[in-house]
């Protein structure tokens, strides 16, 4: 079983650019998997090295629009990855998927589902921000939304005149996630790697302005109505502070129409902080996915 690099044109002038595993002689049912805010599809690298979901599943993980090798200064949103993401999977030739995704990639897996729902199977859903942000920097993101708003169009304009960053240098998320881990969280530096992580500045670097204001706007717009989603979903969920209050989360969870949850012990990046705990989790929930079907 091997992975195979594809690039698709999904706009003009924008490739999209993605990663299939799977046997060549034999299509399987098909796990996604979506990055968050100002990342790309290396953060699955590790996940997809030794997750035993390759034994029965295809796996797809994807840069979207305007990240890593899919990247551009185009106008990015929901609406634009959703359209991106049906298209590779028709190109793809699968009738539906699970989604697994993480903080904006479990936000843009709700709203696929809402407007896809025979293309999604089932939702695992990373740290998704259910309701109104109101812990940590989210909460004043959501307040200087109509200031965020303002700063896109003035920095598209000088885009379109010339004034940007010729460079956007590549980021192996990764390298970053292993280096964390030995270097900060295996020496109990936990509250250095939150504030690391939290940061803006690491992601401006690899990241055009423009875009990452657009993409925290997408992080804090309402969702469509969780009770629409049909399909089974889990939710796993970081103990530590994240960006919602947990009381409201666990509430928001609850008008899924089939929802169970796991709780994992990190600071809203489970897949850096806790790779094997969230995993197997993932697993075993699409192992009985799969029982079930």
């Amino acid at each position: 079983m091997g992975e195979t690099e594809r690039q698709l044109s999904v706009d003009k002038g924008v490739d999209v650019t993605y990663r299939v595993s799977r046997f060549a002689d034999e299509r399987r049912p098909l796990v996604v998997l979506l990055h968050g805010l100002a990342s790309n599809m290396t953060r699955w690298s590790e996940f997809l090295e030794f997750t035993t979901l390759k034994n029965a599943w295809d796996i797809l993980r994807i840069d979207l629009r305007g990240h890593g090798q899919s990247m551009c200064r185009r106008k990015l949103g929901m609406e634009v990855w959703c359209r991106d993401l049906l298209r590779v999977l028709e190109t793809e030739g699968y009738p539906h998927a699970v989604l697994v995704g993480h903080s904006l990639g479990a936000q843009l897996a709700i709203h696929f589902a809402h407007d896809h729902p025979g293309q999604v199977s089932g939702l695992v859903l990373i740290d998704p921000v259910l309701g109104p942000p109101s812990v940590g920097a989210m909460r004043f993101k959501r307040v200087l939304a109509p200031t965020l708003r303002l700063a896109v169009v003035v920095i598209r304009q000088l885009n379109r005149l010339g004034v940007y960053r010729r460079h956007i240098p590549d980021r192996d998320l990764r390298a970053l996630d292993e280096r964390t881990r030995s270097e900060l969280l295996d020496a109990g530096k936990v509250d250095e790697m939150v504030r690391e992580y939290r940061s803006l500045w690491p992601d401006l670097k690899h990241f055009p302005t423009a875009s990452f204001f657009e993409e925290i706007l997408e992080m804090v717009r309402p969702l469509p109505s969780l009770a629409s989603i049909a399909a089974p979903v889990l939710v796993v969920l970081s103990r530590g502070v994240t960006y919602v209050d947990p009381t409201v989360t666990r509430s928001m969870i609850r008008r899924f129409g089939q929802a169970s949850t796991v709780a994992v012990d990190a600071y809203h990046w489970p897949l850096t902080e806790r790779p094997v705990e969230t995993r197997e989790a993932i697993e075993e929930w699409c192992a009985e996915l799969r029982r079930e079907s």
